[in-house]
């Protein structure tokens, strides 16, 4: 069930890839996938707590390994246990990963630096990631990072709250009505619409090698998406450099 992972080029971390003859980044669907059963818990959790569920994550995933594509790396704010878990994932064959708790990682931008950066260093080559919760603002720089796609059950949560995403801005409805009378379903194609958009502004960037250029743009959007890109050139330039052309 494993599918084959196969990098094209790089633009930093960012990299561009090939998955069943489709380019990465691309948006995922949760329907196409074949996703191994996790034990999930909350972000900041007590140590024992997160221990307990990598564990059972790693009996699930084991005991599915046959009819699944992708695994989840658990281990909430707990970066050594991160690591475990997906260490022991790709021992037992996975190359496909989601990584749990999107949502409160990027509110908390130091970690969420520090688990992708240190994931990505850990894993193989052959290894894609896959981000579950993303604002349209941050898919640049979690391309950046090394993320390989999104899943697109945000479209749907954003909308069931009445939230219209664009690639620089989170518009609540009730507040900026620019859509009225808008139903759940036709937020939700907009929602995937303004997805589909940024993924391909993400590959016309990568293609004129000027990701970071967008990535800069875009980090103005949110405090969290400037933090988050400070953060990173100020802890790991040394991972940024590796696969930055030099001019």
């Amino acid at each position: 069930m494993i599918k084959k992972f196969e990098i094209k080029s790089h633009d930093g971390p960012g990299r561009v890839g090939k998955i069943d003859g489709e380019l990465t980044p691309k948006l995922f669907y949760k329907k196409d996938l074949k996703i191994a059963p996790s034990e999930g818990s909350a972000h900041n959790i007590d140590r024992e707590i997160a221990e307990f569920n990598v564990k059972e994550t790693l009996r699930l995933s084991k005991e599915n390994v046959d009819t699944s594509d992708i695994a989840v790396i658990q281990g909430s704010k707990y970066l050594d246990l991160r690591i475990k878990c997906l260490k022991e994932l790709e021992e037992m064959g996975y190359n496909g990963f989601i990584i749990a708790n999107g949502d409160a990682l990027l509110t908390n931008p130091r970690e969420l630096v520090e688990i992708i950066v240190n994931l990505k260093k850990e894993a193989k080559k052959s290894s894609y990631f896959i981000f579950s919760f993303a604002e349209l603002s941050f898919m640049p720089i979690l391309t950046y990072m090394g993320i390989d796609g999104f899943l697109t059950d945000s479209a749907n949560y954003y909308s069931h709250i009445n939230v219209l995403q664009t690639p620089t801005k989170a518009y609540d409805l009730n507040s900026y009505p620019i859509y009225e009378n808008i139903t759940q379903e036709e937020l939700e194609e907009k929602n995937i619409e303004n997805m589909e958009f940024v993924i391909k502004e993400i590959h016309a960037h990568m293609k004129n090698k000027s990701l970071r250029n967008l990535v800069e743009e875009r980090s103005g959007t949110t405090p969290q998406n400037i933090s988050t890109l400070k953060i990173l050139d100020r802890t790991h330039m040394d991972y940024l450099l590796e696969f930055t052309q030099l001019f």
